[in-house]
């Protein structure tokens, strides 16, 4: 159960914090996967969050929607606290955040049109007079407009990606969250997803929060990076900054070299 903290964020005077996750913990059985964890995200600015496999990077996006809700600690979007909200008053707050899952979890039953429009029917108690025109619009921007009769099956891996990203805007959410978004692809179509994620956020004004493995990707979208080890984060800053910390761990990690203790491990096995 979540402690008592009723204080909202105190204001950013440099940028409105959008989201703020206040000393967050989360435990799956034995395993603790946040240690309490701090993180302002600003209003309009992408933050890429990067770290090993497991390290928890897509739990804190799950805390951030109230999928997850923490141990300890609080969760604010904007100045309310919704770690604490009820399945009602979430999801009236669900529909201000875009979410771009892994895998794209399009729905091969339908259309593209129709993926694109199932989270605006999903919201509307009639279907809007301008749907098909929201459709064309939204895949227009991902540069997929006269999809819409196909099906996912009919499609490439990158266009099946910027399809599920179509439909993480298709109802002008605030904030967009992308987990791990160029898994699966080759370096150039992962190039046009990043591409999409910068332009997105100039032309929408949404705040991006951006979990990735891939430190080229991990460059080109963000203004902003944190990395997760064991449970905190251990560097805050942006993609120049973080090219000459002098930290070992994150070193290792933005070079791509196994760290010393694993390599020690791996030249002690006996064959």
């Amino acid at each position: 159960m979540a402690t008592a903290d009723a204080n909202p964020p105190s204001s950013d005077p440099v940028s409105e914090t959008i989201v703020e996750l206040r000393g967050v913990h989360k435990r799956f059985g034995d395993l603790e996967v946040l240690r309490g964890v701090d993180l302002k995200l600003r209003r309009g600015e992408a933050t890429v969050v990067i770290g090993e496999s497991g390290a928890g990077k897509s739990v804190i996006l799950k805390h951030i929607v109230g999928l997850l809700r923490p141990d300890r600690g609080a969760v604010y979007f904007g100045d309310e606290r919704i770690d604490q909200a009820n399945e009602r008053r979430l999801a009236k707050i669900r529909p201000r955040f875009g979410f771009l899952f892994q895998m794209g979890a399009l729905f091969d039953s339908l259309t593209v049109g129709e993926n694109i429009a199932f989270p605006i029917l999903a919201h509307a108690r009639t279907r809007p007079p301008d749907l098909d025109q929201t459709v064309a619009r939204k895949l227009r921007m991902v540069g997929l407009d006269g999809t819409q009769p196909k099906h996912p099956a009919e499609l490439s891996g990158g266009q099946r990606k910027r399809v599920a990203l179509a439909r993480a805007i298709a109802r002008d959410p605030e904030v967009i969250l992308y987990d791990e978004p160029t898994t699966g692809l080759d370096p150039q179509r992962a190039d046009v997803i990043n591409e999409l994620i910068r332009k997105l956020q100039r032309e929408l004004e949404v705040t991006s929060i951006v979990v990735t493995h891939d430190m080229a990707s991990a460059y080109k979208v963000a203004d902003r990076i944190v990395m997760l080890f064991q449970g905190r984060f251990i560097f805050d800053g942006s993609p120049d900054r973080i090219r000459e910390c002098p930290d070992q761990r994150v070193r290792d990690f933005v070079e791509g070299r196994a760290g010393e203790d694993v390599l020690r491990s791996l030249r002690n096995i006996e064959v």
